[in-house]
């Protein structure tokens, strides 16, 4: 019997790297990829709570493996999430645009309908889904965005929705 094909996976790990991240009250922080220090670049100064996704994108060489990140706050709470390798590459060079041989039409908007439950006139927050994460055992969250994604949306907030708890909680970007 002939086996079926199944197209190559993509080489996993067998473990994980892991980054630790420990936060000091002032808002700088160590890292360390499986024990080893990680320094900033040359000239940047030290690590800082606002430079989350740069840390990552530093340690795992721009995201080319996953990691296991665990941040120790300065008042003893920790948290941990699992990053997967993304497959952007920054060495490739970016292809020129084609000639365009028709007039480019702007995308249709999606119409979205959201429900009942608003007080007239409201101001209604419209988020996308970009990810998941998991509250502490505390109910605390933490998430680490791509700032990528930030970029391109021009997004000024986040808004973290429980889908058991049903609790919004909406930030301001920083």
């Amino acid at each position: 019997m002939k086996q079926p094909h199944h197209p190559a996976a993509p080489a996993v790990p067998v473990s994980m790297p892991q980054l630790v991240l420990d936060v000091r009250a002032d808002g700088t922080m160590t890292a360390l990829l499986d024990g080893q220090p990680v320094t900033p670049p040359v000239g940047a100064g030290p690590w800082r709570r606002a430079g989350f996704a740069q840390i990552i994108d530093h340690a795992t060489r721009e995201r080319q493996m996953p990691v296991r990140v665990t941040v120790h706050e300065s008042d003893g709470s920790t948290f941990t999430d699992i990053l997967p390798a993304t497959r952007r590459s920054r060495r490739q060079s970016p292809t020129p645009p084609s000639e365009p041989t028709t007039m480019a039409r702007r995308a249709e908007p999606v119409p979205i309908d959201g429900g009942h439950g608003f007080l007239a006139g409201e101001d209604v927050a419209i988020a996308l889904v970009t990810g998941h994460t998991d509250a502490s055992h505390h109910g605390q969250v933490r998430a680490l965005l791509d700032p990528t994604i930030i970029a391109a949306t021009h997004a000024h907030e986040v808004v973290l929705i429980g889908r058991v708890s049903g609790t919004i909680t909406i930030r301001d970007l920083p």
